[in-house]
């Protein structure tokens, strides 16, 4: 497969990372039924996206894939940039040196250039980084690329920690991240990469939160992210403590931050842990390999009090109960972790975690294992939000994806598009019925005449709300590599009620 290589070239000017957005209407007095009043679903003007960068292996190859799914209502101006973050964080002064030091040289002197730029929505672009010089990017798009835009980073490793394949949708900038299921044991290298998107500085609180509760660490307090630029903080240097199973909370003081936890394992591989969603008191992780050796599941709830969970697992006749874990016990502010076994047993299976009483919101991810012996690797599955509206899956090829969805509740219909390739391919779509508690693994449609990588769409049709998951395979000297991306909603419309009436008519 032909992609364009990535040209890297540095500077220190970014685009300004702007969250889409609308305007409301002021408040209405009190008395007036202001739920009551239609809302219209507009495309967002604007987005941001970060990704971490890649790898520190010399052995590291990395592609990425841009994509914005057609979307009605936006017009036809717009674009969607992916630059490298500012070389400040690659060129920083050793320790001792003054880092505050203005030398007179500025990014105005060596201006970025876009590393990733798509043409067109609904036709992916690809690029091409190798080695483990490859930077984080910062990107924004608006006009009509900015309703769903996704960047997906995959990246091969042939040999050493954390050799396989690793995968992450690259995020939007936010204020508040949980990672349930990182580590500081032994065999681990946890790092949690921080990327800046704006002109000024963030400050990040980075907590561990143990077996027995959060870990004392003055060194996580008040990490400073400079402006366009990346800092991956190495857990391990955050507390002498060995702990199998973490829970990582990112609390951003000032400004935001892209936060993700690449785990690499000595001998299991590694992959990048996303964010768990909001915690919540019931939770859906989605897309279990069918053939998977070993699950985990890590969990935490954030406040003081005691949660437990009923485990049931979503198969493709329906809703089991896991023999010896039909529940889980989550001390308040403890990591809890439950080893499941091969708990899917060669069938298709997502988690399901509901309250057995009392609701308490809890984060929570999975560890997943394939493989026998010398020949593991490992990835993640958190906690994530419904498909919804629809969701966006990018950098698919002919073969070695699998679709994963399932409807915890009512049955429900889905749609799935595969895109035009990046280098042709005409769009296919099919539709498919998930039943009620049942999860099913697809083989994602493919474009006619397909030529390059392409994009999934899922789009809710009709019934309950739908949860999914896309894994990559790859297979190199034996080992069954493997990343895991879910499919949460990407945002890509917001609500805008309809005012009461003309207020630039009002008069004094």
């Amino acid at each position: 497969m032909n992609r364009t290589t990535l040209s890297l070239i540095a500077g220190a000017t970014a685009l300004a990372a702007v969250t889409g957005f609308a305007a409301l209407s002021a408040p209405d007095a009190p008395g007036t039924d202001t739920a009551a009043k239609a809302a219209a679903q507009l495309p967002v003007e604007r987005t941001s996206l970060l990704c971490p960068a890649p790898s520190t292996s010399d052995l590291a190859e990395t592609s990425y894939t841009s994509f914005t799914p057609v979307t009605k209502g936006t017009g036809s101006g717009g674009k969607a940039e992916l630059r490298e973050a500012d070389e400040e964080s690659a060129d920083a002064p050793a320790d001792g040196e003054d880092k505050g030091k203005d030398d007179g040289k500025s990014g105005e002197d060596k201006p970025a250039k876009p590393v990733l730029t798509p043409k067109e929505p609904g036709k992916p672009v690809t690029g091409e980084s190798s080695g483990g010089d490859a930077p984080a990017l910062v990107g924004t798009a608006d006009g009509r690329f900015a309703p769903g835009w996704t960047v997906q980073e995959t990246t091969e490793v042939a040999a050493g920690t954390g050799r396989g394949l690793q995968g992450v949708n690259c995020t939007a900038p936010d204020t508040d991240f949980w990672f349930p299921g990182a580590s500081t044991d032994a065999d681990r290298t946890d790092y949690v990469h921080l990327t800046n998107p704006d002109d000024s500085a963030a400050v990040v609180d980075i907590e561990l939160y143990g077996k027995d509760g959060a870990l004392k660490s003055a060194v996580g307090e008040g990490i400073t992210v400079p402006p366009h630029s990346s800092e991956p903080v190495l857990l391990s240097t955050l507390t002498p403590e060995r702990q199998t199973n973490l829970t990582v909370h990112v609390n951003v003081r000032s400004g935001r931050v892209g936060a993700a936890v690449q785990a690499l394992d000595d001998k299991l591989g590694g992959d990048w842990l996303a964010a768990s969603t909001d915690p919540s008191g019931s939770l859906v992780l989605p897309g279990i390999p069918k053939d998977a050796t070993s699950v985990r599941l890590v969990a935490l709830t954030p406040g003081d009090a005691d949660a437990d969970l009923k485990v049931r697992l979503a198969s493709p006749s329906g809703l089991i109960t896991p023999a010896g874990h039909e529940t889980v016990h989550v001390k308040g502010g403890m990591t809890a972790a439950v080893d499941l076994g091969d708990v899917t047993r060669g069938e298709a299976g997502s988690l399901v975690l509901t309250p057995t009483d009392r609701s308490v919101p809890v984060v929570a991810a999975l560890r997943v294992v394939r493989g026998k012996g010398d020949k593991q690797e490992t990835a993640f599955i958190p906690a994530t939000r419904p498909v919804g509206t629809r969701a966006t899956s990018a950098d698919n090829s002919g073969k070695g994806s699998t679709l994963s969805l399932t409807a915890p509740g009512a049955a429900a219909t889905v749609k799935v598009t595969a895109s035009a390739g990046s280098e042709g391919g005409t769009p296919v779509s099919k539709t498919y019925t998930i039943k009620a508690g049942t999860t099913q693994d697809i083989e994602p449609p493919a474009p006619g005449g397909l030529k390059g990588t392409y994009a999934l769409t899922v789009e809710t049709v009709s019934g309950g709300p739908v949860y999914g998951a896309r894994t990559l395979t790859a297979s190199a000297d034996g080992v069954p590599a493997f990343t895991v991306q879910t499919l949460p909603d990407d945002r890509g419309t917001v609500a805008v009620p309809e005012a009461d009436e003309d207020l630039s008519v009002l008069q004094r």
